[in-house]
């Protein structure tokens, strides 16, 4: 299984376009697609799996917790 977080062009797009944003708002530095796509790939490898691990981590308290309130149904 590859482990790597893998983003649709669609979705990089969108992202590096905000990371831009971001740059020119907030610090009013202007990033070329290079630069912010740099950034991008330093996030997606390095935070991303935290967050990617944190929303498993909810899916299965989630589904636990239904799965209890679905024990919870038996006839006594």
């Amino acid at each position: 299984m590859d482990n790597k977080i893998k983003l649709t062009q669609e979705a990089r797009k969108n992202m590096l376009e905000d990371i831009k944003h971001y740059f020119k708002n907030e610090r009013d530095e202007e990033l070329g697609d290079l630069a912010a796509g740099l950034i991008l790939d330093f996030f997606v490898e390095k935070i991303g799996p935290e967050m990617y691990n944190q929303g498993v981590y909810d899916s299965y308290q989630l589904m636990s917790d239904r799965v209890y309130d679905l024990l919870a149904m038996q006839k006594k």
